[in-house]
């Protein structure tokens, strides 16, 4: 029998071509009762709309009123990627605007090749997120410089702050990390933030980048146990539905249509718990 968790989050990857407030109505559509939500366009996610959280209160005032009407929240706001040449301070706008919009947690990959000053500037990111009263959760993946959950976890514990700073664990990152669902129930509660869950093939592709920002399975597509994997987390961990499938955006498959797919993948392949 699964953990139900507290919540399931409609991951905007898995409607990467949708405006933050479509989102949010993509998600109460679903039964989701929130969001995980890109704060602004990027390059590398060519799908995204543009719109300018940022930049316009307006935008984010509507965005915060339609989440009110339709009784979602922000659980997780990307992207907060820290390398080597980043200045922690130049988050600081970014920061204001998430907390403005109800965010809880902020999604930090890291990427500093210096061990000793990863930590130093993850932990100075930490406390201007902090400052903000937002919490941060580490998003271990290979290709970075934090590849498994135990360099999470490692890095998690050099900077302290227990209940303020944790991990955000992807079933894909932990399957090809070589993570096993043993280790992640072994971990201290209290680092584990949230769950993300899509499904995989067995054998891991030669552009992981490119499966995990574009092309992950739906539920029983692949292999990975999606139950197995709730069950290993902190019971009640709050849970995101991650599974961008953009050769279907690009081939006309409606985004309603993806979302669907997903969502209802999702709780069939945990056993129905989850959200609404």
């Amino acid at each position: 029998m699964t953990n139900p968790p507290a919540r399931f989050a409609l991951d905007h990857i898995t409607a990467i071509d949708t405006t933050p407030i479509r989102l949010a109505e993509l998600a109460r559509a679903s039964g989701c009762d929130a969001i995980c939500l890109f704060m602004q366009p990027m390059e590398v996610l060519p799908l995204l709309p543009q719109f300018d959280l940022y930049g316009s209160s307006a935008e984010r005032q509507a965005l915060v009123r339609r989440m009110d009407d339709l009784g979602v929240s922000v659980d997780v706001a990307y992207p907060f990627t820290i390398a080597g040449r980043t200045e922690i301070a130049g988050f600081t706008r970014a920061m204001e605007c998430a907390a403005e919009i109800g965010a809880d947690v902020l999604n930090a990959l890291l990427y500093d090749r210096d061990p000793v000053r990863r930590v130093e500037r993850f932990e100075e990111f930490c406390a201007l997120a902090g400052s903000f009263g937002l919490r941060t959760g580490i998003e271990f993946y290979p290709p970075s410089q934090v590849r498994s959950l135990a360099d999470a976890l490692a890095t998690a514990e050099a900077v302290g702050r227990v209940g303020q700073v944790g991990i955000n664990v992807d079933l894909l990152h932990l399957m090809r990390s070589g993570g096993t669902f043993a280790e992640l129930a072994a971990a201290p509660a209290e680092r584990i933030f949230y769950g993300q869950l899509c499904d995989g093939a067995a054998e891991a592709p030669a552009d992981i980048e490119g499966e995990a920002s574009s092309e992950r399975l739906l539920p029983g597509e692949g292999v990975f146990d999606l139950a197995g994997f709730v069950r290993a987390l902190p019971a009640g961990c709050p849970l995101s539905i991650e599974i961008p499938r953009n050769a279907a955006a690009l081939a006309g498959e409606p985004v309603e249509e993806r979302v669907r797919k997903a969502v209802d993948g999702v709780r069939a392949a945990i056993g129905g718990a989850g959200g609404a």
